[in-house]
């Protein structure tokens, strides 16, 4: 008398049709869920740089902004600095973050007497962006602030132009 045990190759493949089906229905709202986690921790890092370029014109600027994530990432003397590391390399949760002058900004101090040692002068306006790495991917829209505060968005993704054009739709 012979036992069988174990699994016939038919049954092990129809297993493996149902973890693929399974799989095919479950990828697609994954991808969503990451699209969605990675923009609402890139709207989160905007937010902290406009914080971050408050708390600089307060104390370190004297009055103005400063020009560059870099600049952000300097501690103040016996401080921390205004923005953490992760931010300071430029990308995070599948984003490019970059903080520049806005178009037409006016120096306010020169770098030499900013009291964290910036490159740049600090100026009386600023411009932060944050643009997908990989569209569709990695994020599908694109957000941007300037010294007013103001969180926007462009949902096709493109970079939003500096200065921010009247009728950019702002975030909610």
């Amino acid at each position: 008398m012979r036992k069988n045990e174990g699994f016939t190759l038919i049954e092990l493949m129809i297993v493996v049709a149902i973890m693929a089906i399974i799989a095919a229905v479950a990828a697609p709202g994954l991808q969503r869920a990451r699209l969605s986690s990675n923009e609402s921790s890139v709207v989160g890092s905007v937010r902290a740089i406009n914080s971050a370029e408050t708390a600089y014109a307060a104390s370190c600027g004297g009055g103005g902004y400063a020009q560059s994530l870099a600049d952000l990432g300097l501690p103040a003397p016996g401080g921390q600095p205004f923005v953490g590391p992760d931010l300071v390399g430029g990308t995070k949760s599948g984003y490019t973050l970059v903080v520049t002058n806005l178009a037409g900004a006016l120096s306010v101090l020169p770098a030499a007497s900013t009291c964290n040692g910036a490159s740049a002068d600090s100026v009386d306006r600023y411009h932060a962006s944050a643009v997908p790495l990989t569209l569709g991917s990695t994020g599908q829209r694109s957000f941007a602030s300037d010294d007013r505060g103001t969180i926007y968005q462009d949902v096709t993704g493109v970079a939003i132009a500096n200065p921010i054009p009247a009728g950019t739709q702002m975030l909610q």
